[in-house]
């Protein structure tokens, strides 16, 4: 696999839009319309990436604006030259201090929060932006203990890339379920934490190396120049193919547990 950008690779973290879309869309589903499409305000997709989220989230709740918040130019712009819809805008913007330019009514993000460490200290935070029975909807991957996550350090160790990994920490921890409801509850009228796994469907060669390299591996891939990026990543995926084999079917199963919170302003 050639790997010739350490920068956010939108066109390789859309290759797997469809797994990562589900979760996406069952936080959503938690949702409630009612009160979304209030006079001044607007929903926030926090972390959008490609603005596919923020496409649905304007389709969902047709009389609210969305703006979509991402540090990335390379996502903004992918997101930009994918939307239509006028009602949807994209900013670049810091989740570690987001601060919004209209009220928000929904505070949503898919799968970002993960990269920050403390992030459970912002969301009390997030929630005092939200008026009474706003909402706040956060998912993050906690697959951190999983096998695939496991063996980026394993891999980091394995080689005369050692100590120019030393210390690359990847994505943050994602802490338990109840510390999160522990931190909301005081602020919220109605709280939800849950935690999914999903067995997702891979096909094709290192499937799950592919995946991860477009998110947790990647911290790991910009600390490296060639050859030895391409090495590392060569020796994380040969790990990896014993740890989730490919079928006779030519399928890969990726077990991949997922934490959600919904959560209601008091």
């Amino acid at each position: 696999m050639a790997l010739a950008s350490t920068v956010w690779d939108a066109n390789l973290y859309l290759k797997f839009a469809d797994a990562r879309m589900r979760p996406a869309l069952d936080l959503m589903g938690r949702l409630d319309p009612a009160n979304a499409a209030r006079p001044g305000h607007a929903i926030y997709d926090l972390g959008c990436g490609a603005g596919n989220i923020s496409r649905i989230l304007a389709e969902r709740f047709p009389g609210a604006p969305v703006v979509g918040i991402d540090s990335s130019e390379q996502m903004l712009d992918k997101a930009r030259s994918q939307t239509a819809d006028k009602r949807v805008s994209f900013a670049k913007g810091d989740l570690a201090h987001f601060k919004p330019e209209a009220p928000p009514s929904i505070l949503y993000s898919n799968a970002a929060y993960q990269w920050l460490p403390g992030h459970i200290d912002m969301f009390p935070g997030l929630m005092k932006l939200l008026p009474s029975d706003g909402q706040l909807a956060i998912q993050m991957p906690r697959n951190h203990e999983a096998p695939s996550h496991a063996l980026m350090h394993e891999a980091a160790k394995a080689g005369p890339w050692r100590d120019k990994l030393k210390g690359i920490g990847g994505i943050a921890r994602v802490e338990e379920p109840a510390r999160y409801f522990d931190v909301l509850k005081p602020l919220s009228s109605a709280l939800e934490v849950w935690e999914t796994i999903y067995q997702q469907v891979l096909t094709g060669k290192d499937p799950v190396a592919q995946y991860t390299s477009s998110t947790g591996l990647r911290p790991f891939l910009e600390a490296l120049a060639e050859p030895e990026r391409t090495q590392f990543y060569e020796t994380y995926a040969g790990l990896i193919a014993k740890a989730y084999p490919t079928r006779a079917d030519g399928i890969t199963l990726f077990p991949f547990r997922r934490l959600f919170i919904v959560a209601r302003r008091a």
